[in-house]
């Protein structure tokens, strides 16, 4: 059964089980203890030659954009950074604390802009993204995790993408509870027509308003605040999966991997508090201390302040006792 018919399956089921009411789903973001490697050695890595052209070309491509930088207008470089932050948010507050945790919940008209938005970061559509990061969470620095980072750093950054999935990721992905999204009509939506939204989110709208609205070369505009932009945020987010599963401190449980690192924290918006995220993955804040170094965090709670979001959900009284149960001690950075 190929993964388009593994859905289409899944989405008659989820019409059939439950007429307009969608019941509280469980939580797939939990670690499960009961997971085991299958013993014996592992099947061999299946390089994608296509995913490995295509960003080697988009790295040639922004490597050359920095190039481009000093000529770019400043408010062309101005429109980068505001491109950079939406887009991102896109992945962090949307595809991430929305849609994979059920961290908070959102109104309509920040669905759609945070839908709109995650095309413009062009990471897979939210259905794809939340599926497979409920599954690196469920099974972490196994092999059913899709950035396993046991395999290195290169693996868990950007290799992940340039070979073909574990058998063990695909299994799981298709056992895992989505009802959720396959509910979400924003979601649905989007996936339905996600290349088209790419190509006028990420690349024609962050080219063309520099070009039309202050006369910037479209050369420049395609290099810097869409080609550029782009693989910056990409990368930003590879971090995470990376960077912050190798280097940091572990305060509140030092039995796992993902770690404490304010870089990633910077230059993810707020996601580089790893180990507390694996600790307490249901918390929209993603941090013990709130805004601090999280530009999504302070985003999430000015739409609460606007009426756009909602139940918000917090750790805030388990952390002291996990800690003590857990942590290794060392100073909290979050």
């Amino acid at each position: 059964m190929t993964e388009a018919e593994a859905l289409e399956k899944k989405q008659q089921q989820h019409k059939a089980s439950n007429g307009n009411v969608l019941p509280e789903a469980p939580r797939e973001d939990m670690f499960d203890h009961t997971y085991k490697e299958k013993e014996g050695p592992k099947p061999p890595s299946v390089i994608v030659w296509r995913n490995v052209f295509l960003m080697t070309l988009l790295h040639i491509g922004a490597a050359y954009g920095i190039c481009l930088v000093p000529s770019a207008s400043t408010l062309t470089l101005l429109w980068s950074v505001l491109c950079f932050v939406l887009s991102a948010l896109g992945v962090t507050a949307g595809a991430h604390r929305l849609w994979s945790h059920r961290s908070y919940k959102a109104s309509l008209p920040l669905k759609i802009f945070l839908g709109v938005a995650n095309s413009m970061a062009f990471q897979n559509d939210i259905y794809e993204w939340a599926r497979d990061h409920r599954v690196h969470h469920k099974y972490s620095e196994t092999d059913a995790d899709p950035h396993n980072a046991v395999r290195g750093f290169f693996f868990s950054h950007i290799g992940w993408l340039m070979v073909r999935k574990h058998p063990d990721v695909l299994e799981k992905g298709r056992k895992l509870e989505v009802h959720d999204l396959l509910a979400d009509k924003v979601v649905m939506f989007q996936k339905k027509y996600y290349k088209a939204s790419v190509l006028l989110m990420c690349f024609f709208v962050p080219m063309i308003v520099p070009w039309y609205l202050w006369g910037e070369s479209l050369w420049v505009a395609y290099f810097v605040p869409a080609l550029l932009r782009y693989t910056l945020v990409l990368n930003a987010t590879w971090l995470v999966n990376s960077a912050a599963h190798m280097w940091g401190n572990r305060p509140y449980d030092h039995h796992i991997n993902p770690r404490e690192n304010k870089f990633v924290a910077f230059s993810a918006l707020g996601e580089g508090f790893h180990n507390y995220h694996h600790t307490f993955p249901f918390d929209y804040a993603t941090s013990e201390f709130g805004i601090k170094w999280n530009i999504t965090t302070c985003f999430i709670d000015t739409m609460c302040f606007l009426g756009l979001a909602k139940d918000r959900k917090v750790s805030h009284e388990v952390v002291a006792s996990r800690i003590q149960r857990t942590g290794d001690g060392s100073p909290r950075s979050g």
